[in-house]
């Protein structure tokens, strides 16, 4: 069989048994297309560690920072872990390669007092668009959503009554998380007052626009970097900073890491940990401030 059709093998068992996303797959595709180039003229199930240390080291040279070569390395590896699953070899090349040191980078978070500011700036956009705007954003906080999860929720998975959402995240799992009643009510002003305006037969998004078309990721975005310069946030906010800022928040409140984990959909806890860095450093910045001997 030739590296080719090894190859959609795999990528057909991520979609199928794995539910990866397309823009997922895709860039598995590219990083092992890479490898693949790489090795050539040697087939895939002839490569030796020597030569899979070799393909670290020109993704090195070709100035890919330390983070991009560990994501292509755990690309290579879970490919040869199918490979020797599937009985297409003896041993696993890549399993004694160590990946580069990747140095943790902490998550930008908003203050509480930030978090408000952006909250509220859609009211002063009283229109169908800003009552949207509103419900969007409190939905993203309250239950520390992905852009692409906030994007994609569908009618079926609102329990406002319960005040639940129930969320599709990576690998299609599935997670209910509390919303809150601040959420719960914005949700049930605009879906009460706007969307039915905008939606057209067969409308099962959530968030729609003005036209009747689901909110997109870049339409999100757009939408919350107006939304931070009106709240005179000077900090460079994306959608991923109010889901950094909700799993921050709750620790400081003192919530369990496990539930919070399970909230955020990480498979994981090692994932989670990071925002304890950040819970730790705000608690240190305090103690310095207001501690008489700090």
């Amino acid at each position: 069989m030739t590296d080719a059709l090894l190859l959609d093998g795999y990528l057909n068992h991520l979609k199928v048994e794995r539910g990866l996303a397309v823009n997922t797959l895709s860039a598995y595709a590219r990083d092992l297309n890479r490898f693949l180039t790489f090795i050539e003229p040697r087939r895939v199930v002839e490569v030796t560690p020597g030569e899979v240390s070799g393909f670290l080291v020109s993704l090195s040279k070709a100035k890919l920072s330390a983070r991009s070569q560990a994501r292509t390395l755990s690309a290579v590896r879970g490919f040869y872990k199918f490979l020797l699953r599937e009985r297409h070899l003896k041993a696993d090349p890549s399993e004694l390669v160590d990946p580069p040191r990747i140095s943790k980078r902490l998550p930008t978070v908003l203050s509480f007092e930030e978090v408000l500011r952006l909250l509220e700036a859609p009211r002063a956009n009283k229109t169908p668009r800003g009552v949207r705007d509103h419900a969007m954003l409190h939905t993203m906080y309250a239950a520390g959503l992905r852009v692409s999860e906030l994007c994609k929720l569908d009618l079926s998975e609102l329990a406002l009554e319960r005040g639940f959402v129930a969320v599709h995240g990576k690998g299609n799992k599935r997670r209910l998380v509390p919303i809150g009643a601040s959420a719960t009510e914005s949700l049930r002003t605009y879906l009460a007052d706007v969307r039915p305006g905008w939606e057209k037969p067969g409308s099962r998004a959530v968030f729609l626009t003005h036209h009747g078309r689901a909110m997109t990721r870049q339409g999100f975005w757009k939408l919350i970097k107006r939304y931070a310069r009106v709240a005179g946030i000077t900090k460079n906010v994306k959608p991923h900073e109010l889901r950094h800022s909700f799993a921050t928040h709750l620790l400081r409140g003192g919530a369990d890491l496990r539930a919070v984990q399970a909230m955020l959909g990480h498979a994981d806890i090692a994932t989670t940990q990071i925002y304890t860095h950040v819970a730790r450093d705000h608690l240190a910045e305090m103690h310095r401030e207001k501690h008489p001997r700090g």
